[in-house]
């Protein structure tokens, strides 16, 4: 649905918003022939307390940056997902509702970049592309994950222009020292597990109102797109490591069964809200 899309550093108190919105698009505009208006956009967004200025500014700069491309349908004013962004949120689909967690038998791959210093922003976009990517760092310039995202790997350097500068390797952990050990060096566990409690803490007493039957449709939507805003950013974050590898009772596992539990019991009244919405003046 939607993919680990970080919002670029913003002045303005706006700058927050367009999270939401790329969720909101991600979710509705492509079962809309990928396109919605501009009205109701608008209409969607102060459904979640935002209001239209903010909006208008969020998305003017959603366009700006490459995620939105204006265009008009029937007279009426809107945007659609460029094609790029389409293509990663089609990626962004199984990492968010498919999760697979990687076994022992996976392995491991290795990035190892050189990037001239001339090219210093190239740099930037291998660490960032790597980091949503879920990989750790082994060691300076080596980047480490399990085995199981070597395609989608592949897929997401070749796509973004970064192969060149790249050499991957896939192999398994031979000797020496334990390696749990090392995956805490690798990865910052202590960060994901502070993050999950967040979204465990916050949530678990949603599902309960929504097992309780007590949530309208509008209501299911003002809540369903900010927890699957705050819950798309940590499949990206946390690559699935093999459980043999992470803290005993890891967390990450509980608020996986808790987003699947919401997204459940929220996302069709929630579509259903949305859809009411962006129909309405048709």
């Amino acid at each position: 649905m939607t993919a680990g899309h970080e919002e670029s550093p913003a002045t303005g108190r706006d700058a927050r918003h367009g999270p939401l919105i790329i969720t909101a698009f991600g979710l509705y505009a492509r079962g809309e022939q990928n396109w919605l208006s501009v009205a109701s956009v608008v209409r969607l967004m102060a459904d979640l307390g935002v209001e239209s200025q903010a909006v208008r500014s969020s998305i003017s700069r959603l366009k700006r940056r490459g995620v939105l491309e204006s265009g008009r349908h029937e007279g009426a004013a809107g945007y659609s997902l460029a094609a790029q962004v389409l293509e990663t949120l089609a990626e962004g689909d199984v990492r968010i509702f498919e999760r697979v967690r990687a076994v022992a038998e996976d392995g491991w791959i290795l990035v190892v970049f050189s990037v001239p210093e001339s090219e210093r922003q190239k740099r930037h976009e291998l660490r960032t592309s790597l980091t949503r990517l879920g990989f750790g760092t082994a060691a300076p310039g080596v980047w480490v994950a399990p085995g199981n995202l070597a395609a989608e790997t592949r897929r997401t350097l070749e796509r973004r222009g970064l192969a060149g500068y790249v050499d991957l390797f896939a192999g398994d952990h031979l000797a020496f020292g334990d390696l749990r050990t090392k995956v805490r060096s690798w990865w910052d566990l202590d960060e994901l597990t502070a993050l999950y409690a967040d979204f465990l803490r916050r949530y678990r007493p949603v599902l309960d109102k929504v097992k309780a039957g007590g949530i309208s449709p509008q209501e299911a939507f003002r809540v369903y797109v900010p927890m699957l805003t705050q819950w798309r950013r940590l499949p990206y974050r946390d690559p699935g490591l093999p459980l043999a590898l992470l803290p005993p009772g890891w967390n990450g596992v509980g608020a996986g069964r808790l987003f699947d539990e919401l997204n459940a019991g929220l996302g069709p009244a929630a579509r259903e809200h949305a859809l009411t919405v962006i129909h309405a003046g048709e």
